[in-house]
């Protein structure tokens, strides 16, 4: 099965951001500062809907060359995965992200077609917003990434749907900060429903201005030596990062909980911005290690193991090894 490359990208991409919002999200805050506005304002909330959009994908290419109880399988032991991380960080998303697979995409997958499961997505999207957003949101958002997969929209509406999702966020974003202003600082109802689906724009507008960079030949604004450059730059960066997102996720809550202390002894927060950079960039160069030298990370292999009961095989035997992830087919 070839490997999409861009989604690869889209996830590493998704991993960096999660791994930047859960430090500054656990670290003690007394008066706000520019860093915690600059997170608040361009990227709590931003990322984990792109891994809940790309989950639902991931959802739909999977049952393409497997049964429904292989799925099951996959997803029960993300569960358990997920208890095992909870035993050192409590704010895990596997649980959450394996009960509503089974629960939601599961029933989902005997649908036919790709807009009613779209439209519900959409409608469940509504609901989550309603009832207070943060993880309600993630069932909407499997479904939407389970929709749109099935439909496989024209390569074409990614421009003008980045210029909308980009003038919304900004729009959003700025009611926002007005709405809260004059509410002292205080969060109110309104305030959160907008920042929500601010933060659901941003990831709209993140996910698909990255796919356009990704993509240079989708769009005429860069030199096309620059785009080229830029485009293999990233995705030699966020790709391995993605490909290896369970281990990379996980190991980042890891080293959150470690630093801890050290986080919460600096009132700037600049240590926030400081460790997840570095940890992004140990992670980086180490998935690029691992995968020239390997086929799975290694968390992704122990789930690989435990959903077919049986020991996969990991290492590369050559640089010709027909089990490498293949060219890129692209989206369509």
């Amino acid at each position: 099965m070839t490997r999409i490359r861009e989604l690869d990208a889209l996830r590493g991409f998704a991993v960096g951001g999660i791994m930047l919002v859960n430090t500054w999200q656990h670290t003690d805050k007394g008066a706000r500062n520019a860093v915690d506005w600059t997170v608040d304002a361009l990227f709590q909330s931003r990322f984990y809907p792109i891994f809940s959009l790309l989950f639902g994908i991931s959802f739909v290419l999977f049952l393409r060359g497997n049964s429904r109880w292989a799925l099951l399988s996959r997803l029960f032991w993300l569960f358990c995965l997920g208890m095992a991380q909870h035993l050192f960080y409590e704010g895990e998303v596997l649980t959450d992200y394996a009960v509503c697979g089974a629960a939601v995409l599961l029933p989902a997958s005997f649908l036919s077609g790709g807009l009613p499961v779209l439209l519900l997505g959409l409608a469940a999207m509504v609901w989550g917003l309603q009832v207070g957003a943060g993880p309600y949101l993630i069932p909407g958002l499997f479904l939407v990434g389970m929709g749109l997969c099935r439909l496989r929209p024209p390569r074409w509406l990614l421009l003008p749907s980045f210029a909308v999702t980009a003038l919304a966020t900004v729009l959003l974003t700025a009611a926002w900060a007005s709405v809260r202003g004059q509410a002292g600082g205080h969060a109110s109802a309104l305030a959160w429903t907008l920042y929500s689906v601010a933060a659901l724009a941003g990831a709209a507008a993140y996910s698909l201005g990255l796919l356009l960079v990704l993509r240079p030949q989708l769009s005429a604004r860069l030199p096309a030596r620059l785009s080229t450059r830029l485009s293999a730059w990233l995705s030699a960066v966020l790709e391995p990062l993605g490909r290896m997102a369970l281990t990379n996720y996980v190991s980042g809550t890891a080293v959150i909980v470690l630093a801890l202390p050290l986080l919460n002894a600096d009132p700037t927060r600049w240590s926030v911005v400081a460790l997840a950079v570095l940890t992004v960039a140990a992670q980086v160069l180490f998935s690029r290690w691992w995968l020239s030298r390997f086929r799975y990370g290694p968390l992704e292999w122990i789930w690989r193991c435990l959903t077919w009961f049986r020991p996969v095989p990991n290492r590369l035997e050559s640089v010709r090894d027909h089990n490498r992830p293949l060219p890129d087919p692209g989206l369509t």
